[in-house]
């Protein structure tokens, strides 16, 4: 399991964003989530995510914004799961809780806790940030564009621009790098959650056994 927790920065000096993050994130997740994400405390999001490319859209989401400081935590949780998230239980809600205390001192702002293979994943992801916060204004328009499922020429009508500098700016904002990165982010997420679930396996057998 997967459990998101988000944290808005400098809340003190500007507008509460947590329903605005609440309502992304469910629009962006809805039925992959595995509890409703939910304000935990002052002005914090949770939410717990069984789906590995589901918790990198979450993730990505509220970095792309620069408001949010995000702890992704890597295993199990206590089941069966409650009805609200702030009941739930377990290592992945501890270590979001690390994650999102270990996101606010990193220049990306973002964090995941989960073993070797959860800090693999982490290494890839912050590249991945990192890449998305040189991406200019011109390049995010392009980028959400092709997201509604525009093609480049499609994309080129739409802005009014010739073909070959669409894909001029799609290559200056990255975009078929992070295309190709994703998927491997994605794999990266499901050996960190396997391993997760191995190791409380394991541990459970050693306390069972004589």
């Amino acid at each position: 399991m997967f459990v998101v927790t988000a944290d808005q920065r400098g809340s003190r000096a500007r507008a509460d964003l947590v329903p605005a993050g609440l309502q992304a994130i469910g629009s962006l997740a809805g039925s992959r989530l595995a509890l409703a994400p939910a304000r935990t405390a002052g002005d914090e999001v949770q939410v717990a995510v069984p789906d590995a490319r589901a918790v990198i859209d979450v993730a990505l989401h509220l970095s792309r914004t620069h408001e949010w400081s995000v702890g992704i935590g890597v295993g199990p949780v206590e089941q069966p799961l409650p009805d609200d998230v702030r009941a739930a239980r377990g290592t992945a809600f501890l270590n979001a809780r690390e994650g999102v205390e270990r996101a606010k001192k990193t220049p990306t702002r973002i964090s995941i806790v989960g073993g070797e293979e959860g800090s693999d994943a982490e290494a890839l992801l912050r590249l991945l940030v990192e890449l998305r916060d040189r991406r200019t204004e011109e390049g995010w328009e392009l980028c959400d564009l092709l997201a509604e499922g525009l093609t480049q020429r499609d994309a080129a009508a739409r802005l009014g621009i010739t073909e070959g500098a669409v894909s001029q700016r799609a290559r200056n904002a990255g975009l078929r790098t992070e295309e190709g990165a994703l998927p491997a982010l994605e794999r990266l997420l499901r050996r960190a959650d396997d391993a997760a679930a191995a190791t409380e396996r394991d541990a459970s057998a050693g306390v069972a056994g004589p």
